[in-house]
């Protein structure tokens, strides 16, 4: 059973790239990690670590705090 904040964080992240025009490809890119990962993370198979969120926050140019926003 997948947790409900890993859903939440998941459905924050497809926002964020979307609403950037952003496919998971590019994402992955911008904060160095591989593509699979992202589309992991999105789809509820990965629980991102918090030194992959913060890539992740710096690859969107967000903070931490902005990325977690749920």
């Amino acid at each position: 059973m997948v947790s409900d904040i890993l859903e939440r964080f998941a459905n924050r992240l497809k926002k964020i790239r979307k609403d950037r025009g952003l496919s998971q490809e590019a994402l992955a890119l911008l904060c160095d990690i591989d593509r699979t990962y992202i589309g992991r993370i999105e789809n509820l198979k990965r629980n991102p670590s918090l030194e992959i969120l913060d890539k992740i926050a710096r690859g969107l140019n967000i903070s931490l705090s902005e990325l977690l926003d749920l």
